[in-house]
């Protein structure tokens, strides 16, 4: 019997759950076909996901034509670039059962770092305006002289959410809105790539 549905994707927590779900909404800025899709988040966060995707993701390999898996390189637990921290958890996959059809993404170093990209609309979702926030970046130090994005990504946000004018609650909703609302070519970062890639090659149009 072949799956019903296309991928099962297994995160760390409700703001990459909220982030993903938005993004796959967006099937046309992806350039892939419109797809069916779950997203679950393991209730041991990006640790769990780690070191026990390949537990939690066994029972669904008849149901889903592919598997994928994403969690925060920075809070994993395990030291190593970003290649071989994703093919530690893709080899267990592969060995579970999922074969080929898997793919694992670890974001380096944080879901975070998908957000900050040139869009206005960014700091639209955080409180500010662009060019008001570009420059208390630079002078609160998140983004130095020769950086374009924060290099601590989510303490940048989490300050620049407590810095606003109107401060917003940190919630999965702002990270919807900027899913929702930044083109996904504004995104250049690599763990992202990979992921619009992945999806590209199993969903073409």
């Amino acid at each position: 019997m072949d799956p019903e549905k296309d991928v099962i994707i297994l995160v760390a927590d409700t703001n990459m759950k909220k982030t993903i779900e938005t993004i796959l909404d967006r099937p046309k800025s992806l350039s892939i076909r419109k797809i069916t899709s779950e997203v679950f988040v393991h209730p041991e966060h990006d640790a769990g996901v780690f070191n026990k995707a390949h537990e939690y993701l066994r029972l669904f390999q008849s149901q889903y034509k592919y598997a994928m898996v994403l969690f925060d390189k920075k809070d994993c637990g395990f030291k190593g670039n970003r290649e071989n921290i994703e093919k530690k958890v893709e080899d267990n996959l592969i060995k579970s059962g999922w074969g080929d059809r898997c793919s694992v993404i670890a974001i380096d170093p944080e879901l975070e770092i998908w957000v900050w990209s040139e869009s206005p609309h960014v700091a639209t979702a955080l409180g500010w305006e662009k060019k008001e926030l570009d420059s208390w970046l630079q002078e609160n130090n998140f983004i130095l002289s020769n950086e374009t994005k924060p290099h601590d990504p989510k303490e940048a946000m989490e300050s620049a959410l407590a810095n606003a004018k109107e401060r917003i609650p940190r919630s999965s909703s702002i990270y919807a809105e900027i899913a929702r609302n930044v083109s996904l070519k504004f995104c250049t970062d690599s763990s992202f790539l990979k992921f619009k890639k992945t999806l590209q090659q199993w969903f073409p149009v």
